[in-house]
């Protein structure tokens, strides 16, 4: 590879270039003209605009991104995550195009992204599933034959897709004929595709993942795995690394079953293998996510490696050196800063950024794309910054993570900065006892479900 496309905004856009800009490469920013002054544009070699401020005109544009590819005689494109990150057809596009796509093969994307062929495989592989219908369901007879075969409480997800976009808990039969009817069309928009599945609900399981990273020789590794329990309505606001609250056998057996799924779909480049661990630590796979992941820093910071770095060096040929991602220290929490008002329906949240302090300090990061008098846009994703914080132990890092919030002053857009202080305070997050229930219940006390 000579030079990277960056099909991608924000935070994620700028690791990229920087990742590229140490190993030497040259980067192509592509950017909506509502988009024009946002930092990837200004810091990547070359940068084009493709389309207007309309998502589906412009980072979900594949004609639009593949012509700038070939304007620029880019022979790489970086999808990042979101967007077209896990859309099979655009690594297939590239790999028509011989542009190096950075992320698994078009087949193995495909494959991850049909929920019921991934617990097929996963079956076959030897790692417990969640049990659910073997078979999307397209119509409300079927659905309502399928869910005769289980007991409820049940969950309803779209066969394609995830993000938790089309998930929906149904108790009873007439949930779940309400349910199907809005989840199907929150899939089909979504992901152009409204066939749905079902499977048990554990009422009370931790959401934990391990990332996984493979080269084309054969090699596999783990770098750990991450909590990420603390969500509302299935996306994540915090994650943390190591995972607190599960026993070092289950840690162990976690690892090592990510490794079989990954070989199993015969994954490349870094991936995330998602579990629920229920709360007689017994677990069941949920999803692979064949793209990097927004909370991949809590992982970075317990290895000391930069992953973003060593997946471009995999899309090179590489081999990788799988000792280097499992000699783990310390602890490591993320938080995302979105701009949105929890007080409001966390309703997203426009305007002039005003910076009035940033956080610092000694294991203190912040991957972010704002500054001074930047416009947050209402088009796009609502996060604005990650803070990332390590510390010896998970105490020290809650403390400083603490710190580092109240410093961290943004004016002209609300924030869900408070959120975080708060359940960063809260004796089930000390403690680590705490599970994907967590977020949703703290706010139904306090009268803003």
């Amino acid at each position: 590879m000579d030079k990277i496309l960056i099909a991608n905004r924000g935070e994620i856009a700028l690791r990229i270039i920087e990742a590229a800009r140490e190993l030497g490469l040259s980067t192509v920013a592509v950017y909506s003209e509502v988009d024009k002054n946002q930092l990837h544009v200004e810091l990547a070699d070359e940068a084009y605009c493709i389309g207007p401020r309309e998502a589906e005109e412009s980072y979900l544009n594949l004609p639009a991104i593949i012509g700038a590819a070939d304007i620029s005689n880019a022979d790489a494109i970086h999808p990042g995550y979101g967007f077209m990150s896990e859309n099979p057809h655009f690594a297939e596009v590239c790999e028509g195009h011989g542009i190096n796509f950075i992320g698994p093969s078009s087949r193995t994307l495909e494959l991850a992204g049909n929920k019921i062929k991934s617990k097929e495989i996963v079956r076959g592989a030897g790692v417990p599933v969640l049990p659910g219908s073997q078979e999307t369901v397209d119509d409300k007879d079927e659905l309502k034959k399928v869910a005769g075969e289980f007991r409820y409480p049940l969950i309803l997800k779209a066969a394609y897709g995830g993000g938790g976009r089309g998930m929906r808990i149904v108790r009873d039969e007439e949930e779940l004929m309400e349910g199907f009817t809005s989840s199907s069309k929150e899939a089909e928009v979504s992901f152009g595709e409204g066939a749905m599945y079902l499977e048990r609900y554990l009422s009370q399981p931790k959401h934990v993942e391990v990332q996984v990273i493979a080269d084309e020789h054969g090699n596999y590794g783990h770098v750990g795995e991450r909590e990420c329990s603390t969500q509302r309505r299935h996306q994540k606001i915090i994650e943390e690394a190591p995972a607190p609250g599960i026993s070092d056998e289950t840690r162990k057996r976690l690892r090592e079953d990510a490794i079989k799924i990954a070989r199993a779909f015969g994954y490349t480049s870094l991936g995330t293998v998602e579990f629920l661990v229920d709360e007689d630590e017994s677990y069941y796979f949920i999803e692979l996510n064949a793209r990097i992941q927004v909370e991949h820093p809590v992982s970075e910071e317990i290895t000391g490696v930069n992953l973003v770095k060593d997946q471009l060096k995999i899309a090179e040929g590489e081999e990788l050196v799988r000792d280097r991602y499992e000699d783990f220290r310390g602890h490591a929490i993320e938080c995302r800063i979105n701009a949105e008002d929890p007080e409001n329906d966390f309703l997203p949240s426009s305007g002039e950024i005003k910076i009035h302090q940033f956080p610092g300090g000694n294991g203190v990061r912040l991957d972010t794309w704002v500054y001074n008098g930047i416009r947050v846009s209402p088009y796009y994703d609502s996060l604005l910054a990650k803070l990332i914080v390590r510390g010896e132990t998970r105490y020290d890092t809650i403390t400083k993570t603490i710190s580092a919030l109240r410093r961290f002053e943004i004016g002209g857009v609300r924030t869900n900065r408070s959120l975080h202080l708060d359940l960063l305070r809260q004796k089930e997050f000390r403690t680590g006892d705490y599970s994907i229930t967590f977020l949703d219940q703290f706010l139904e006390e306090r009268g803003v479900a």
